[in-house]
């Protein structure tokens, strides 16, 4: 994207970025993916990890998956998840990196 295309935000990508960052408002989802940086986990080991229910973090992948957050890979009985792709790391290291700088 041309860095003047950046600057340019019509109300169709303004709704989609206010999308994203409403996902990310929760601080049980900013959990579950400060846990996916680490690896691919299920959601039995996401809900001990989080302290909250296999059920609540279903209902928060459910979420983090029509965003476009995380994927699944079914394996068996088991789905695992992980991050979608790099950017997540990288907007989750962003906002980490801005809330301890200041």
């Amino acid at each position: 994207m041309k860095s003047t295309q950046l600057s340019e935000v019509d109300e169709v990508l303004a709704a989609q970025m206010a999308e994203l960052f409403s996902a990310l408002s929760d601080t049980r989802r900013i959990q579950i993916i400060a846990s996916l940086r680490q690896g691919e986990m299920n959601v039995g080991t996401l809900a001990e990890k989080v302290g909250i229910s296999e059920s609540a973090v279903s209902h928060h992948m459910r979420h983090l998956r029509q965003m476009r957050l995380v994927r699944g890979r079914k394996e068996g009985r088991y789905v695992y998840y992980a991050l979608d792709d790099e950017h997540i790391n990288d907007l989750f290291r962003c906002g980490m990196e801005h809330v301890l700088h200041g």
